[in-house]
């Protein structure tokens, strides 16, 4: 028998396992982003409805926060739009590298909007970085648009974080879920209305589409992020971290497993991508050891 421990552990990897995946069923769906977002957004919306309703959640908020969820929901959405499209444009291996960056945007903004003073291993850590990017661009030219919108997706999702940090400890992770998924859908509404998104081929979705939609909406979004949440409460930030860490590497390989020569890079490509990832798992243990110091003292 499995003790709590380990069940909560292997839980939480197959959330990242789940988290991985997500790229390769987006690859997967013939949709352009934008109507495969709406999509997701609106079934996903659904799921998280019925849930609330069925443990009888309350989900009734501010005004203020309402429109805190709103301005989050649209990051959200238009974070999905650029890390779609850049699988589309390129490949699941170039958008899941450039993802990595997300922490490190994050470490650039926190203390901006925590007003805490800048860490100086975090602006080295920043420049490595760079350095990995460089490698990737020099030897990918063909995916640079790809890299373009997987790194503005890496940085919405970073503010996207830091908005819901704040949230988080104070409103149950459905609640914020359903506002914020049900604000992206009304934004991409209107965006696809005033756009002429509209059009005859937005509603056709093939049967194979719409099993990977649901996939994509229930069990990689709704489940993953309830789930995921409830996992945080018996694991620590730190393990949690670098689990979270190993989602691009999970989606690689299962993209290479699912795609073959698709997702075949170049030898540069792996050293950049591994370059940023062990970069940015250094960064996590140092800020965890640093926060240990803090509150011992």
């Amino acid at each position: 028998m499995l003790n709590d421990n380990l069940k909560n552990y292997l839980h939480l990897h197959f959330i990242v396992f789940i988290w991985g995946f997500t790229a390769v069923i987006g690859a997967l769906i013939s949709l352009d982003a934008t109507p495969l977002v709406w999509y997701r957004m609106l079934m996903a919306v659904g799921f998280i409805g019925i849930y609330l309703w069925i443990k009888k959640i309350d989900w009734k908020v501010s005004r203020k926060t309402l429109i805190g969820f709103i301005i989050g929901g649209v990051i959200i959405a238009l974070h999905w739009v650029t890390f779609f499209k850049a699988i589309k444009v390129s490949n699941v291996s170039v958008t899941l590298a450039m993802m990595s960056t997300g922490s490190f945007f994050t470490a650039i903004l926190e203390p901006i909007w925590y007003k805490r003073k800048v860490i100086w291993y975090e602006i080295f850590f920043g420049l490595i970085v760079v350095g990995g990017l460089y490698i990737i661009f020099e030897v990918e030219t063909e995916y640079v648009l790809g890299i373009v919108l997987a790194l503005t997706a890496a940085l919405l999702s970073a503010i996207f974080t830091l908005i819901n940090g704040k949230f988080i400890q104070s409103y149950k992770p459905s609640v914020i879920s359903f506002y914020e998924l049900f604000s992206g859908v009304v934004f991409l509404s209107f965006y696809l209305w005033f756009t002429g998104g509209y059009g005859t081929d937005f509603f056709k979705v093939s049967v194979s589409d719409w099993v990977y939609l649901g996939l994509l909406a229930s069990v990689c979004t709704a489940y993953a992020f309830i789930a995921s949440v409830k996992v945080m409460k018996f694991i620590s930030p730190y393990t949690v971290m670098l689990t979270i860490n190993m989602e691009p590497v999970y989606g690689i390989i299962l993209a290479y497993l699912v795609f073959g020569a698709e997702e075949k890079m170049s030898s540069q490509f792996y050293v950049g991508a591994t370059i940023i990832l062990l970069t940015v798992i250094v960064n996590g243990v140092l800020k965890n050891k640093r926060k240990r110091k803090s509150t011992m003292f």
